[in-house]
């Protein structure tokens, strides 16, 4: 795997990690607010903590340093790497959502169910969730806040809809918003914005329903675990919007036609590979093959399809 620390600061004391999940670079982001308690929002995978442990060396915070570790939801490109990091941070609080904290502290329901998905594939791409000290997680609710100290917080907002268990993260000095996934993917070579929506918990209503909560918080600045920051918030929360709608409605349509799930999957592509630059004859082809394999079409469209069978 490279290891190669990339650290990029962004103001306000927050520095982005590409925290290289199975090698890849531009794919997951981490972050760093360098505050009077410092705060990782974002370990990225287990594969991904000798990766992070150097980028936090680099940046000057130690072993002792770390107040808390803080992610959106607890899929392992975001929390794969939590209890490693844990390990290597004992006096850092992990902050998740009340609904993921268990999985945490005993991953092995989570860890059986990647495999199923994931196959042999799973080793290479995340490696494995180590359990956290059930004492040092917090479970935040609809709402929670993380101190960082000097009256600076980190303010979470309940957001499913891309999962169960997923939360954006404000702060509250620089406007700054942790979207995770519940914004979709964001590829800063072109600047496109695709859904993710995985089964088992994507549902359209109340996905959208997130990102209108999104922009009422004001934030000044989106900040993608997929990737990197986006400035321009209004017209991103937007599209991101309108992509889900469009995958939505297509879907919906192969599923009234009686088509299978590779057939709606080939209807996906066929109706949406204009909107992206991304898939443009003239694009670098390995962008969208790593963005691809992290977010694909067929994981997609089959949580759109469970999503459409039981209902939603």
């Amino acid at each position: 795997m490279d290891t190669t620390t990339t650290i990029t600061p962004l103001g306000g004391d927050v520095y982005e990690i590409d925290t290289r999940m199975a090698g890849y670079a531009g794919i997951t982001a981490g972050y760093l607010i360098l505050s009077d308690r410092p705060c990782l929002v974002e370990p990225g995978t287990s594969g991904s903590a000798p990766v992070v442990r150097r980028a936090l060396r680099e940046l000057g915070v130690g072993p002792d340093d770390l107040a808390s570790v803080v992610v959106t939801h607890i899929h392992l490109d975001h929390a794969g790497g939590v209890g490693d990091i844990a390990r290597a941070f004992p006096r850092a609080e992990v902050v998740v959502h009340e609904k993921g904290a268990r999985h945490l502290a005993n991953p092995e329901r989570l860890m059986r169910s990647a495999r199923m998905v994931y196959g042999d594939s799973l080793d290479t791409l995340f490696g494995e969730l180590k359990p956290t000290d059930a004492a040092r997680i917090r479970a935040v609710e609809d709402t929670g806040t993380v101190d960082l100290g000097g009256g600076r917080r980190l303010e979470s907002h309940y957001s499913p809809g891309h999962a169960k268990h997923h939360v954006g993260l404000m702060d509250s000095q620089t406007g700054d918003l942790y979207v995770g996934d519940a914004a979709g993917v964001y590829i800063p070579e072109t600047a496109d914005v695709r859904p993710s929506t995985p089964p088992p918990d994507f549902d359209l209503d109340t996905a959208l329903a997130s990102l209108e909560r999104f922009r009422s918080l004001g934030p000044q600045r989106l900040l993608f675990a997929h990737y990197g920051p986006v400035a321009e918030v209004e017209g991103t929360l937007e599209r991101s919007a309108e992509e889900l709608r469009v995958w939505v409605d297509t879907v919906r349509d192969a599923k009234d036609r009686g088509l299978d799930l590779d057939h709606a999957v080939a209807m996906v592509v066929e109706r949406t590979k204009d909107r992206y630059a991304v898939l443009s004859d003239d694009a670098d082809p390995d962008v969208a093959a790593k963005h691809e394999m992290l977010n694909s079409v067929e994981s997609n469209v089959a949580g759109i399809l469970h999503a459409l069978d039981r209902g939603a």
